[in-house]
C-alpha cells in the first residue's frame, strides 16, 4: 500500500513524470492499481501492473519502459531476481519495493529499494534519481 504523504506544490512540480514509461510488476492488486493512478497523476504512460514474471516480459516486449517497479516477492513465490537481471540487460532502471526487511539482490541491480508500505516521498524521490540516471546514460 502507498503511504499518503501527499506532497506539496512544489515537490509536485519537481514530481512531473510526464512522458515517463512506468511498468508496475506487483502482484497485490490494491497496492499495484495505487501505484499506478499515483503514477498517472504525475504524469508517467504506466503499464500493468501486473503480477509474474512472464506477464511483464510480455508488456515490456510490447512497450520498452524507463523504469520498473518491481515487487520482490511475485504471485505464487515467484522471486523476481531474473526478471530484475533482464531489466538491467535491457537498460530499464529498476526499483524494488518489498514487505521483508532485507531483500537479497547484489549491489547495483537497483535504483532503489523500497519497504512496504512505500511512502509516496521516497517513492518519489527514486524515480527521479532513477530518471536522471536513465537521461544521463
Amino acid at each position: 500500500m502507498i503511504s499518503s504523504n501527499a506532497p506539496n506544490p512544489q515537490e509536485s512540480e519537481k514530481a512531473d513524470l510526464s512522458g515517463v514509461r512506468i511498468i508496475v510488476i506487483e502482484d497485490s492488486w490494491h497496492i499495484g492499481t495505487a501505484l499506478k493512478s499515483q503514477l498517472r497523476a504525475l504524469g508517467a504512460d504506466v503499464v500493468g501492473p501486473v503480477a509474474t514474471t512472464d506477464e511483464a516480459e510480455r508488456l515490456i516486449a510490447e512497450q520498452t519502459p524507463a523504469v520498473a517497479i518491481v515487487d520482490f516477492n511475485l504471485r505464487g513465490g515467484e522471486l523476481a531476481h531474473g526478471l530484475i537481471d533482464r531489466l538491467n540487460d535491457q537498460g530499464i532502471r529498476v526499483i524494488v519495493i518489498s514487505g521483508y526487511d532485507v531483500v537479497p539482490l547484489a549491489p547495483g541491480k537497483a535504483a532503489a529499494i523500497l519497504q512496504k508500505p512505500v511512502v509516496e516521498a521516497q517513492l518519489l524521490a527514486a524515480l527521479r534519481r532513477a530518471t536522471a540516471q536513465k537521461t544521463t546514460q
